[in-house]
């Protein structure tokens, strides 16, 4: 517990102060540092103990570990998402909160509208092509707020973001369903708290991600004053990150999670079959 609570806790929050100046960088450092160390210690230990807080072996579960490492990647670009949209609307716009609030409560409403349509879809198309496509299409959504301007209407920017928010909820409801889809029940607890954990961590690293990218093109363009031209660069790259994850769910089988979606399961191979 000690050591997943020092590692985590490390770098979770040392990647969520990264890049954004709240600290003294010897300071983001050493909890980065110390975090990846406590990690490290962590696994080490885990392989040892028949009862591990974070039952690092349920990564040998061919779904579970796409929605893991897939998800990881795809949450650390989306991740930035709601740190970048709100500085390009209040600094780069000099939109008040109140009108940046309006246009990124678009997303949400967004992803309200996929919850009637997430079953209808799994089952149409499964869980390999609606994961492997759908996160190309949310990336692509993503990179498209690399275009916003100052003078692009707020209807374009307001239905970029329903619908990217449609798209990015239902991956990430896909995500999640998929990763319990092989794990037997006595080891959904493990497997919850596991997922819970990756989650955090990805979402960290998207917001040190996202104002990485930001504070390198306002150092490369040698400004000290941050404009809207500062934040595509940022979109992009984490969309591209986002993208990556697109690969290894295209890996899991034709029939991952049928069940789940209501889907005819694969037909057995004739070797497979019993003969009478």
């Amino acid at each position: 517990m000690v050591l997943a609570g020092l590692g985590v806790g490390g770098l979770a929050f040392g990647l969520s102060v990264l890049g954004l100046d709240y600290l003294p960088w010897p300071v983001i450092a050493a909890l980065i540092g110390g975090g990846a160390a406590a990690s490290a210690a962590y696994v080490a230990h885990a392989r040892r103990t028949p009862d591990p807080l974070l039952d690092l072996s349920l990564l040998s579960v061919p779904t579970f570990r796409a929605s893991i490492v897939g998800g990881f990647l795809f949450r650390l670009g989306v991740g930035a998402l709601p740190f970048l949209l709100p500085l390009l609307l209040q600094i780069g716009f000099n939109l008040t909160p109140f009108q940046s609030g309006l246009i990124t409560f678009c997303s949400a409403l967004g992803a309200l509208a996929m919850k009637t349509a997430v079953t209808t879809i799994l089952k149409l198309f499964g869980f390999r092509t609606v994961l492997s496509v759908n996160a190309l299409v949310s990336s692509a959504f993503l990179a498209a707020c690399a275009a916003f301007t100052p003078g692009t209407p707020f209807t374009v920017m307001m239905a970029i973001l329903l619908v990217g928010g449609f798209f990015r909820s239902l991956e990430f409801t896909s995500v999640n369903s998929i990763a319990y889809a092989d794990i037997e029940p006595q080891r959904v607890g493990r497997a919850t708290a596991l997922a819970s954990v990756a989650q955090q961590l990805a979402l960290s690293t998207g917001v040190a991600l996202g104002a990485l990218a930001v504070d390198v093109t306002l150092r490369l363009r040698g400004e000290t004053t941050i404009t809207a031209h500062d934040f595509a660069p940022a979109f992009l790259i984490v969309a591209a990150i986002s993208a990556l994850s697109a690969p290894i769910f295209w890996r899991l089988p034709d029939n991952a999670g049928a069940e789940l979606a209501d889907r005819a399961p694969a037909p057995t191979e004739p070797s497979d079959q019993r003969v009478g």
